[in-house]
């Protein structure tokens, strides 16, 4: 007997959880703003020591403890936006949620979060100076991998995953989602073809992508809860 793996009540829901998702990835982005402003991350890893001797809380979240979070979210909205869009543009988006799946899964191997914690814990529970040295440099090498290459992987796989959304999301022959999100997803991906680490141009570029993208999040929320909704009637 041939059955469909998923049914229409299970994409439903998939919509429904993804429009959920979007707005909680868009109520962090205030809140890593607003640790960033306050407390500003350190710039030496004896200083990333120090902060998480002092509040490893805090030391999490300078390491991007909420974006380890976001990500998960994240890849809940391309489960969505794939189920929204599966009828119409199935290849497509199977293609964007695969990038965007790869991408998120590399962004994982380049945090540096837990590792700094360990090592500043046997910082400071060990008197031995040349020890101390020792790990101060393997903090260095996590530091640099931090925002390494792997990071930049994630960053522009996940910006060519949104260049495909948008474009799908344009050529849609239902037109699932308004012109207008498809060009703010647009819009963002553009602002993300350069990754943050690339210097001044890069931190504008991924600072300038936030509005775009936030405004994207909001309008997908909004019209996967309608999808869901109108699915049902």
């Amino acid at each position: 007997m041939n059955q469909a793996i998923f049914n229409t009540e299970d994409w439903n829901k998939l919509c429904r959880l993804g429009g959920i998702m979007a707005l909680i990835v868009v109520a962090i982005i205030p809140v890593q703003i607003f640790i960033f402003g306050l407390w500003p991350p350190p710039k030496e890893v004896l200083g990333f020591f120090e902060l998480f001797h002092k509040n490893w809380f805090l030391g999490l979240l300078s390491l991007d403890l909420l974006y380890l979070v976001n990500n998960i979210l994240l890849a809940f909205v391309y489960l969505a936006l794939f189920a929204a869009l599966r009828n119409t543009k199935a290849y497509a988006m199977f293609i964007a949620l695969v990038l965007g799946f790869i991408g998120i899964a590399v962004y994982y191997s380049s945090t540096a979060a837990f590792e700094m914690l360990s090592l500043s814990k046997q910082y400071f529970a060990t008197p031995d100076a040349q020890l101390q040295q020792q790990l101060l440099a393997a903090g260095q090498a996590i530091h640099e991998g931090y925002k390494g290459t792997a990071f930049d992987v994630y960053y522009i796989l996940n910006g060519i995953a949104l260049v495909i959304i948008g474009f799908a999301m344009l050529n849609d022959p239902a037109k699932t989602f308004s012109k207008r999100t498809a060009i703010w997803g647009l819009i963002s991906a553009f602002l993300m073809t350069i990754p943050s680490t690339f210097g001044i141009v890069g931190l504008i570029f991924s600072i300038a992508s936030l509005v775009p993208w936030i405004v994207f999040s909001i309008l997908i929320s909004k019209q996967l809860f309608a999808i869901s909704k109108n699915n049902q009637q």
